[in-house]
């Protein structure tokens, strides 16, 4: 009996233990492994911690509305170009000679190729070289104003070459006749003319190039546009009894006249400007002349484009009194007059074979007065100061009675 009692109170002991042990473990807490301490670097960044609602919105931002965004672009174009303006004339001013940077066709017609290449759209080629030729026009004229005489009237095509060459803000000068812009230019009233030398499609211009045996001018550039002729009245085709035109004009469009407007009477008139102002003024009377003529005297275009030769080129004349700087593409123009004997010519023309030079135009005029032969009006690819051009002009001397070098210049691509 004894044993069992001693045996009893031992396993009490035992569950007692137990209970203490466990009671023990469980108020006793883990013990958190200790923290390094941070560098100062790193103690000086702040950790930001993540809010309950998330990352933190950024605030929107005030859209502009199309006519704000219009007018905020309207601000910064207005400063952009008053600066390139600005500029264009501080960069003419610091020129050795001005007159270089004021007329340099050249120049103008790279920056036309470069702006044609890196314009993305959607304006169009020809608006963006509208926008940069009035920008550098209003700067020229800040250093110096330049007058340009040229075949009037107002909106001829004469007219339209001399802005396409020199822009708006240019004095241009219009007068009566070819032999008029060359008198300007040489007695020192105008510093530059726009007369017109070649058609695609009648050729030669005779007056132009009768002017260059008259006076020491040169030729300094040229202007190549494309032709568009309308018809234009204030009153519907149908109605349009007579038409008037400039011969040239007439000529161009004869076919296209014949087949459509066989009711109506063709008439030559001296100029477009006559032409323009009997359509407005009488009914039924129709006028051909450039789109410009009939924004300006309020006609409606009753037929667009109606020249026979869709490809039609008028090439312009620069003239002055200066030989252009040479370029990779360049022309030049001669007066020739040989001995009026058999082979002369032919002698004189193998020259440019030897040399190798290409001879793109020659035209014939008879002597005036008593002396027999024929003077020579001829254009030649390259430049006078090209060492082929050189050795040509030395042939030349050895059979020439007469030999005007009328200038060089850049050749010049077609504009519309």
């Amino acid at each position: 009996m004894a044993k069992k009692r001693a045996s009893k109170k031992a396993a009490r002991k035992k569950v007692v233990k137990k209970k203490k042990s466990s009671r023990l473990a469980k108020k006793k807490k883990p013990t958190k492994p200790k923290k390094k301490p941070l560098k100062k670097s790193q103690a000086r960044k702040k950790v930001r911690k993540p809010s309950k609602d998330g990352p933190a919105k950024p605030k929107p931002s005030k859209r502009l509305s199309p006519q704000q965004r219009i007018q905020q672009i309207d601000k910064e174009l207005l400063k952009l170009v008053n600066e390139r303006s600005k500029v264009t004339s501080q960069f003419i001013e610091s020129l050795g000679d001005p007159q270089k940077g004021i007329y340099d066709p050249s120049a103008d017609d790279e920056l036309w190729r470069k702006l044609e290449s890196q314009n993305p759209g959607p304006v169009s080629s020809e608006t963006v070289r509208g926008i940069f030729r009035s920008i550098l026009s209003s700067a020229r004229r800040r250093v110096k104003t330049q007058r340009v005489a040229f075949l009037g009237p107002e909106f001829s095509w004469s007219h339209m070459a001399g802005i396409e060459r020199f822009g708006e803000s240019t004095d241009l000068w219009p007068v009566n006749t070819i032999a008029s812009v060359f008198e300007e230019v040489n007695r020192g009233h105008a510093n530059y003319g726009v007369v017109p030398i070649e058609n695609s499609m009648d050729g030669r211009i005779i007056d132009t190039l009768q002017m260059f045996q008259k006076l020491p001018l040169l030729i300094c550039g040229e202007i190549l546009l494309s032709v568009h002729h309308n018809l234009m009245a204030r009153c519907p085709r149908s109605s349009v009894t007579e038409i008037y035109a400039k011969p040239e004009a007439i000529s161009q469009c004869r076919d296209w006249l014949s087949k459509n407007m066989p009711q109506a009477r063709v008439y030559p008139v001296t100029s477009t400007l006559t032409a323009a102002e009997l359509a407005r003024d009488k009914e039924g009377v129709g006028a051909i002349a450039g789109s410009q003529a009939a924004v300006e005297y309020q006609l409606e275009i009753i037929a667009d484009e109606i020249e026979d030769n869709p490809r039609s080129v008028t090439r312009f004349a620069i003239i002055g009194d200066e030989i252009c700087e040479p370029t990779d593409k360049d022309r030049t123009a001669i007066l020739l007059q040989t001995l009026h004997k058999p082979g002369k010519l032919f002698d004189a023309l193998m020259t440019f074979k030897k040399n190798k030079i290409n001879l793109s135009w020659i035209e014939s005029f008879p002597m005036r007065g008593p002396e027999e032969g024929y003077l020579f009006f001829m254009e030649f690819d390259g430049h006078v100061s090209d060492n082929r051009t050189r050795r040509v002009f030395t042939d030349l001397e050895k059979m020439a009675i007469r030999l005007n070098i009328l200038g060089s210049y850049p050749v010049s691509e077609i504009r519309n």
